[in-house]
């Protein structure tokens, strides 16, 4: 850092946007590591940099120098459409999903033209003044130059968890960054209670957190999806390289020509790596976005989706969620119950003078009635904090000045030592008058109202600051009560997500009474109910056991919520959470699924990977179920590509050492594998079956192998068959058997998806339609390839007409012995999976 290095001073009106616009171009986006967005073309040629591909190339080069360059062209022509196809469909789901994430992207509200603005945060540049109150991220770094009551998180940058007060610093130049003086605000924190004007110094790279970045942005750990997907497909790609060498040997040792040989092997390689899985999987999770975005779910992390699929524990607060978050003030009454205007003006000017973000209960006090603040000043403030779940504020009026505190009713009644009694003369708070107090609280707890306690003290007169410590000794004024009322479409929402496979577990900062008599109207059965007390004696062992028999958390603060989000992480369970304060964002980080709402606070719209339009069960459970289908339809490629390629390696073994050719040109490998891969695309379009989507689904690295192992033999048994009725009944010469082998193999391979796509039976559900007619259509066009002018040029040759009347039935039974072994396996991975222990 460089101390007391001059800032750039805007007007009065902020930066103009031309100088806002050059400064920019000059510092470069506000960005920690600013995304570098390649041309597209570019991005088109980087495809052509894999490592089969540039070989191919190659291979097809020098066999253009020598005896067949018409072929050598094909395959160039090939390996380009198959490469242009595969780039096509994934950057334009790219595009998709980015526009979509745009929608929610956090803004900062900066002075521009004289004038408050919503800028995206890479816009903003030094010079800038920037807009902060509570719940926003800071989003450079810069100076306070003006600040009311301001607390900040810098736990990012420091690891510190307790807020930050930041005060004016006269130690510098008025607008001079200096990361060492009190003023100074910092890209990474998050405004906890108050508000400021900041003037933005360093922004990017050039921030504290930017010089850091390569320590505190690591990239979040791969979802166990993306860890599946990656194993499978190695594993395909060792089976397949131990294959091409296998080949390349029996060629060698048969002395058959080296470079058909070395061109057949690559291409046998490009043909059986899983390299459509990447874009399956990119325009699958695309398409879900979009669709999530009709039923008013945004994504802002693609992986999400399939870890939305997975999830099978919800974890939420309830007010908004499970109430209307419409909430009203209900009572205001004394220690004895009766109905006070005292304690409502007490009420009111804490709720009127905080610089925090304003809670639903503040708002419903401040609607309610206007008291009277004439004359009163604000001197100091003592922000919310979780810890000790309440607020104060230091007044002024004429030579009183008064501390109202407000806050949980039990941690403000610890506070006091008297109570106000008939007409509001201070009484001692001893033991009975202590017992009808809680008996009163308690009281509103069981008919389902959020109370909060109201306590005050006079404190001296050259008294201007306020801190934790004169929260003591206070007087009881008497309780706020409020109404929040369960939603109307709750009951219905919860009832769905549990039908559905998801449990749900409510953790919430209220009590136990209030939360119970919600539970009770929404029909939601408490198993078991912790405390926030119960959790902090708790060593996480034994909090892992205890969460199994408990659905209600009550009274419980943010890292007491991490904790048991941690804990039932721990516990196998793939776990969402829904929230949208200050004090989520940890738990929206700590859960496999951060789901927050549109009019939620920036730390937590930038922690969540899912953003719900509106704050209903109900959208949540569509987006789970479009989750589910997601994952769904990439099994669906996964199970396909495991049924044939595991297949076709044992049936190329074969060839290769029972042939005394080829089993297939290498053009004809390639142009196989694009007819395949264009026969996939409409998969992520494909239905899914209603009992696919009732449960929650999870990559299963076992089940993968197990399809693979099951199905695959299936396929190479019928395509030993084939090589039999080729060579034995038809006497088919090295071109026929090509051909023959070429229509067959892509046949079986197509067609197989009417029965891997469903458990059920294949004419109990139906396909989608595109998905239908490109599986038919490439099926027709391999069956007329052979009789069209392209016939030569890729090696293949008229088939007769018993050739068809052998492959219809041949593909009939292949058909059915695959749906015969997918009803057993299916068959047996139930019952080995109603033998499993449940967690």
């Amino acid at each position: 850092m460089h101390p007391d290095t001059a800032t750039p001073s805007p007007g009065p009106g902020g930066l103009s946007s031309a100088e806002a616009a050059a400064r920019l171009a000059a510092c470069g986006p506000n960005q920690l590591q600013p995304r570098r967005r390649r041309r597209a073309w570019v991005q088109w040629l980087s495809r052509l940099g894999n490592p089969l591909v540039l070989v191919l190339l190659a291979a097809a080069g020098v066999s253009a120098l020598g005896a067949d360059p018409a072929a050598a062209a094909v395959i160039v022509l090939i390996v380009l459409a198959s490469v242009s196809l595969d780039f096509l469909q994934e950057h334009r789901a790219g595009q998709a999903a980015q526009r979509l994430a745009d929608q929610v992207a956090v803004t900062a509200s900066v002075l521009r033209d004289g004038r408050v603005q919503a800028l995206a945060l890479a816009d903003i540049v030094p010079g800038d003044l920037v807009l902060l109150r509570a719940g926003d991220l800071v989003p450079a770094d810069g100076v306070a130059v003006e600040l009311d009551d301001l607390f900040v998180d810098q736990a990012r940058l420091t690891g510190e968890p307790y807020p930050v007060e930041k005060r004016l610093d006269r130690g510098h130049a008025p607008g001079a960054w200096d990361a060492e003086a009190t003023d100074a605000l910092f890209m990474g924190s998050s405004v906890l209670t108050g508000s400021a004007r900041m003037l933005v110094a360093r922004t990017g790279a050039d921030t504290v957190l930017g010089q850091a970045a390569g320590a505190l942005d690591r990239a979040p750990p791969p979802t166990a999806f993306e860890v599946g997907t990656r194993r499978f497909g190695l594993l395909i790609l060792r089976l397949t390289i131990g294959l091409v060498l296998f080949v390349l040997l029996v060629d060698g040792v048969l002395q058959r020509p080296l470079l058909e040989s070395f061109l057949f092997a690559v291409a046998l390689a490009v043909g059986l790596t899983p390299e459509l899985l990447p874009m399956i999987v990119s325009v699958t999770l695309a398409r879900g976005a979009l669709r999530m975005a009709s039923a008013q779910v945004i994504v802002k992390r693609l992986s999400a989706i399939q870890d939305m699929g997975a999830m099978d524990l919800l974890c939420t607060d309830k007010t908004g969620t499970l109430t209307e978050a419409r909430i009203r003030l209900e009572r205001h009454v004394d220690p004895q119950g009766r109905d006070s205007a005292r304690l409502l003006e007490l009420a009111y000017l804490n709720s009127l003078f905080e610089s925090g973000l304003r809670s639903p209960l503040d708002e419903a006090i401040l609607q309610h009635r206007a008291a009277d603040a004439q004359g009163w000043r604000k001197l100091d403030e003592v922000p919310f904090d979780f810890e000790r779940r309440r607020i104060s504020v230091l007044l002024e009026r004429g030579q009183r000045r008064l501390l109202v505190v407000k806050g949980a009713p039990e941690d403000v009644l610890a506070l006091c030592k008297r109570y106000e009694g008939e007409g509001g003369a201070p009484l001692p708070l001893d033991a009975a008058a202590r017992r009808r107090i809680d008996a009163l609280f308690e009281g509103y707890g069981d008919q389902g109202l959020r109370v909060l306690g109201v306590g005050w003290r006079d404190m001296p007169p050259e008294q201007l600051h306020a801190v934790v410590g004169d929260e003591s000794d206070l007087v009881f004024a008497g309780f706020a009560a409020f109404l929040d009322p369960p939603k109307p479409g709750a009951a219905r929402a919860l009832a769905a997500l549990e039908a559905s496979g998801v449990a749900l577990k409510i953790l919430t900062g209220d009590n136990e009474r209030v939360t119970r008599h919600v539970c009770g109207l929404l029909g939601i059965r408490v198993r078991g109910v912790l405390t926030g007390h119960d959790i902090a004696g708790m060593h996480d062992d034994a909090l892992r056991a205890r969460l199994a028999r408990v659905n209600l958390v009550c009274r419980a603060d943010p890292a007491q919520k991490n904790r048991v989000l941690l804990a039932l992480k721990a516990r196998g369970h793939v776990v969402g959470y829904l929230g949208d304060g200050i004090n989520d964002a940890p738990a929206l980080h700590a859960a496999d699924v951060g789901i927050s709402v549109q009019g939620a606070v920036d730390v937590a719209r930038q922690a969540a990977a899912l953003i719900l339009l509106r704050n209903d069960l109900s959208v949540l459970h569509a987006a789970i179920i479009e989750g589910r289908r997601t994952f769904g339809n990439v099994m669906k490629y996964i199970m396909m590509a495991t049924s044939s390629n595991f297949g076709n390696m044992f049936s190329m073994a074969a060839a290769a050492l029972l042939l005394p050719f080829l089993p297939m040109l290498p053009l004809q490998v390639l142009l196989n594998n694009l007819l395949y891969d264009i026969s996939e695309l409409a998969l992520p379009l494909d239905h899914v079956d209603a009992e696919d989507l009732a449960r929650p689904r999870r990559w299963d690295m076992g089940f993968v192998r197990d399809f693979m192992l099951s199905i695959g033999p299936v396929s190479s048994l019928f395509d030993l068959l084939t090589f039999y009725l080729l060579l034995r009944w038809l006497h088919a010469d090295a071109a026929m058997f090509h051909t023959g082998w070429f229509v067959e193999s892509l046949a079986t391979q197509v067609l197989v998806i009417f029965v891997i796509r469903t458990r059920r039976s294949p004419w109990r559900s139906r396909p989608q339609r595109a998905l239908a007619l490109l599986a038919v259509a490439v099926v027709a066009l391999a069956v007329l390839l052979p009789y069209t002018p392209l016939a030569p040029a890729l090696g293949l040759v008229a088939l007769p007409v018993g050739y068809f009347a052998l492959l219809v039935p041949l593909v009939g039974c292949y058909l059915l012995l695959v749906e015969a072994a997918k009803r057993a396996f299916y068959r047996w991975h139930a019952a080995r999976g109603r033998r499993r222990p449940r967690r």
